[in-house]
């Protein structure tokens, strides 16, 4: 007990200090390895044999290829479509941003890059046209966690690799589409009622030719996705193969079909993938050797005790797990929290004969919440940054969509269909 108060009091202090993620876990275990008369050298060991999973080896290549999308204006172009589909609506610039971030979110899988595209792209058209600084924020900060649903994401990758179990990151990707779709039609439908209650004006149909040219420019860069899922599914390469595939088709795409990436964008797109990259796999590595502190103080096994002394019944388990993964989200970032507590919740849902591709995608949808969720929501601070308003603003009048996206994780996990309906027709 002593030396799991000292792993989980050292890392609380230190990220009320306000220490990067990363450092703070590497320090708690530590702290906790010392206290248990363990060589420090066992966490570098860890936090190699963390980030020395082949199937990570996508996260760059991903995060390459959707800066590479960012940085070749495919956001505008899918901006294009979703205005030309979805903007006759009532508050129409809101459906826009979540059509298009829904379109964004299948060729980029970030919600990081869908917040900052849609944003740059968007708010400053939506603020143009009378709409709130507060409501294109909202919009724009819910809208993008739907990225991490739709495929392809590097969050699902994490995950797969995580699990231990061999969880196919195809079934993964193809679990996320439906309720990525059903996730982004709800936002869709509170954004109407808002925009609607605030008298914001309805849109008007440029008329189909401007539609087809619009899907036209846009259709390259949307055959990425195609490309990823088809692949996969083909068997004519694998999930991490897939992702140095995009990578290759989005420079081709940049370079002689929109031919907007040059020599010095190419350098630029690679620079801040490596230091992105070299984030994500820093707070992987340390996230891995937390977890096998984790492990040696048997904290996994107690907690599934003690929620298995709770109650059996699946939905009441699968009811904490999400408020004990909703909680740990608000503080936690992304990326640790799938390696440190996939280990811990999922043999006791897999217990329960609740499918491992089925509880990734609640966990996408969960953990995604927690981005847009103070007091460490990177996508909520980023999202208030490109919109040009404070985070006080922003999380006064955002609970409706924060709502909608808690009802869409009810629905989510306790209609399996809904995750497990393409994964099993296509396999």
């Amino acid at each position: 007990m002593m030396e799991l108060v000292i792993l989980l009091g050292v890392l609380l202090l230190l990220l009320a200090l306000g220490v990067p993620v990363a450092f703070a876990l590497l320090t708690a275990s530590a702290a906790a390895l010392l206290a248990l008369d363990i060589p420090l050298a066992v966490s570098l060991q860890r936090m190699v044999a963390g980030i020395s999973v082949f199937s990570l080896m996508a996260i760059p290549f991903f995060i390459f290829a959707g800066d590479l999308m960012y940085r070749s204006g495919i956001a505008g172009r899918l901006v294009d479509i979703a205005e030309a589909s979805l903007g006759r609506a009532r508050g129409g610039l809101g459906q826009v941003n979540i059509g298009a971030s829904m379109l964004f979110g299948a060729v980029s899988g970030s919600a990081i890059a869908n917040v900052s595209a849609m944003g740059s792209t968007i708010s400053p058209l939506m603020e143009k046209r009378g709409y709130d600084r507060d409501y294109a924020a909202n919009v724009n900060i819910t809208a993008a966690i739907v990225g991490l649903l739709i495929p392809p994401s590097h969050n699902m990758i994490i995950y797969a690799a995580a699990s231990g179990t061999g969880v196919s990151i195809g079934d993964l990707f193809l679990a996320g589409i439906i309720p990525g779709i059903v996730t982004g039609a709800m936002l869709m439908v509170v954004a109407w009622l808002v925009a609607t209650k605030r008298g914001y004006p309805a849109g008007i149909f440029p008329g189909w030719r401007p539609f087809l040219r619009a899907v036209t420019f846009a259709l390259p860069g949307l055959l990425t996705a195609v490309i990823i899922i088809g692949g996969i599914l083909s068997g004519i390469f694998t999930a991490t193969e897939s992702s140095a595939v995009a990578v290759l088709y989005t420079i081709m795409v940049g370079v002689l079909v929109y031919r907007t990436i040059g020599y010095r964008k190419f350098v630029e797109s690679a620079i801040s993938s490596i230091r992105i990259t070299s984030m994500v796999l820093l707070i992987i590595g340390a996230a891995g050797s937390f977890g096998y502190v984790l492990a040696i103080l048997e904290v996994p096994a107690d907690l599934a005790s003690l929620i298995n002394s709770a109650t059996d019944n699946p939905i009441l388990v699968l009811l904490i797990i999400n408020i004990i993964l909703l909680l740990l989200g608000t503080f936690m970032d992304m990326s640790p929290l799938i390696v440190i507590t996939t280990p811990i919740f999922l043999p006791i849902v897999s217990a329960l004969g609740i499918d491992p591709v089925h509880f990734g995608v609640i966990m996408m949808l969960n953990l995604g919440i927690g981005l847009v969720t103070p007091p460490v929501g990177s996508v909520l601070f980023v999202g208030a940054a490109v919109g040009k308003i404070s985070v006080e603003e922003t999380i006064r009048t955002i609970w409706p969509f924060y709502l909608t996206l808690i009802l869409a994780l009810m629905l989510i996990s306790y209609i399996p269909s809904l995750s497990m309906a393409l994964p099993n027709l296509l396999n």
